[in-house]
């Protein structure tokens, strides 16, 4: 079984903001706050305003595009594994689970005494059924490209034994993904729209792009979670409304903070800001196919040209860190910390050019808000600073409306959001292999795609990590993505919310699970 290191770390409000006081061994909280987090205890109902949510929202799994449904749906689900709070990869539906010698074949033995909401106890049955939903020609899921590797699901006893086409050391890792919980089968199929789920809370009602109320079941197998008696979900689009909803004491958490005003929250009582590092990270992208672009020493130049420290400053308050260009975080496995930094400097961006043939440089940079909160503020601190260098960049502003199908992988340099995923692996495959449809770069570098295939099936830790940080070096310096800052997961909770003393980093919301793991103190 794999187990990563600490992937996420808390701050109380006044005590850090991120930058780079978040390191591998994690934040300790202040001893107030430690004991309080080691009484938890059941009772109340916890109020949760995120903005997420639409009224095209569904109970269907494969469909789960919204932050609001891909935590209602882990509040009533449950999955064959879980990433905790501390970034190790634990069992849930499957107590355990071991490989074959090539990471080709995985069997999962199913956890005895779990079961539905509906009384049913889970089976390998359900779980085959589960996950064949998300397979198959006739699949529409969103989580079908990260399944298709599976040939062949079949049961063994009180075990799942799933096949690969090849083999993937991070298998156990994407049987944790929001798509995937284990719902209950009949027939050897599932009900996709099916309200019944192993998970720690009874869906009650949901209104999608509205509400959602939840209630503990009260046979759930695992002792010391899902602590509030009731969860009820708000979807808050306006974020001076969520903000006045938690300082009035309206909701307990909001999520995510406006940055802009975050300001006014670190000094209202009773309110705590949480920021999380994770894999969250904002790009500008360049189509490697079209020039300019297409000249890796103008991609370098820049890449030299941007200020990155003063977007982490003005455009994310602080509440982040630095990127290098390549998608992987400083709290993740495999981060690679010997590849040296990209930083501001107009001569060496200079030098690029001219390695390029070019003493200046023209080009248009999309961006709109609808591809990360404060993009179009950061393409103009952008074109600022590239003057320096030579780099006339022109901003251009594009609606929000319909900014992902008419701009992202249609304009030749725009600006992205991506979520981040739990695995180098699993980040790589989906965004910067060679012809997968979400490669925005349209990047396609020969060595990067065979070390790619070499590490997904090697086992040995220590030549995995050689692979992955060569991968890195490849993306940072010759990839077509310029990746100026990882942006924290920021979250206001009442001082009444407790929580463990770390906070997994792989989703907001510690990990999308804080309906489940935090408590009222």
């Amino acid at each position: 079984m794999y187990k990563s290191p600490r992937t996420g770390d808390i701050s109380r409000r006044g005590l850090l903001k991120g930058a780079t006081a978040l390191g591998a061994a994690g934040l300790i909280l202040p001893a107030s706050v430690r004991r309080a987090a080691a009484e938890p205890k059941r009772g109340g109902v916890m109020r949760l305003a995120l903005a997420a949510g639409s009224t095209t929202d569904s109970n269907d799994p494969g469909s789960w595009d919204s932050q609001f449904v891909q935590i209602l749906g882990t509040a009533r689900c449950g999955y064959l594994t879980e990433i905790a709070n501390d970034g190790s990869l634990i069992g849930e539906v499957a107590e355990s689970w071991e490989a074959s010698a090539d990471a080709a074949t995985w069997t999962f033995k199913i956890r005895d005494g779990v079961t539905f909401h509906s009384g049913k106890t889970v089976t390998p049955d359900d779980v085959i059924a589960s996950i064949n939903y998300h397979r198959g020609d006739d699949s529409k899921s969103a989580a079908k490209p990260i399944v298709a590797a599976i040939t062949e699901i079949k049961a063994d006893g009180n075990a799942a034994v799933f096949t690969l086409d090849a083999g993937n050391a991070d298998f156990p890792y994407i049987m944790s993904d929001y798509h995937l919980p284990i719902l209950p089968s009949k027939d050897g199929k599932i009900d996709p729209t099916t309200t019944d789920g192993c998970g720690g809370y009874v869906l009650d009602s949901f209104e999608p792009g509205v509400r959602a109320k939840l209630t503990r079941y009260p046979d759930y197998w695992k002792p010391n979670r899902a602590w509030f008696d009731g969860v009820e979900m708000l979807a808050v689009h306006d974020s001076a409304a969520r903000q006045n909803a938690l300082i009035t004491g309206e909701v307990d958490v909001i999520d995510p903070v406006d940055l802009n005003t975050v300001h006014l929250l670190e000094r209202a009582p009773g309110i705590n800001i949480m920021s999380v590092a994770g894999s969250q990270h904002y790009t500008f992208a360049m189509d490697t196919r079209a020039d300019p672009f297409k000249d890796n020493n103008v991609r370098l130049a820049l890449k030299y040209a941007i200020d990155r420290q003063e977007m982490v400053d003005k455009v994310l308050q602080g509440y982040g860190t630095v990127g290098n260009d390549y998608p992987i975080g400083i709290n993740q496995r495999y981060f690679n910390p010997d590849l040296e930094q990209h930083s501001y400097d107009p001569d060496k961006a200079k030098h690029y050019l001219k390695e390029a043939g070019l003493d200046s440089l023209k080009v248009q940079l999309s961006a709109a808000d609808a591809a990360f909160v404060g993009a179009v503020d950061a393409a103009v601190l952008y074109s600022e600073k590239a003057k320096a260098a030579g780099i006339d960049i022109e901003v251009v502003r594009e609606p929000n409306d319909g900014y992902w199908d008419s701009v992202w992988m249609k304009k030749p340099f725009c600006a992205v959001y991506w979520g981040g995923r739990p695995t180098a692996d699993w980040m790589y495959s989906m965004a910067y292999a060679a012809g997968v449809p979400w490669n925005d770069t349209f990047w396609d570098n020969k060595k990067f795609n065979e070390l790619l295939i070499a590490a997904r099936s090697e086992l040995d830790a220590d030549k995995r990590r050689q692979m992955y940080y060569e991968m890195d070096d490849i993306c940072a310096n010759q990839g077509g993505v310029i990746i100026p800052m990882f942006a924290n997961y920021v979250m206001g909770l009442s001082d009444k919310i407790a929580h463990d003393d770390t906070v997994a980093g792989n989703w907001t919301l510690d990990g999308f699970r804080g309906v489940e793991r935090w408590w009222f103190a």
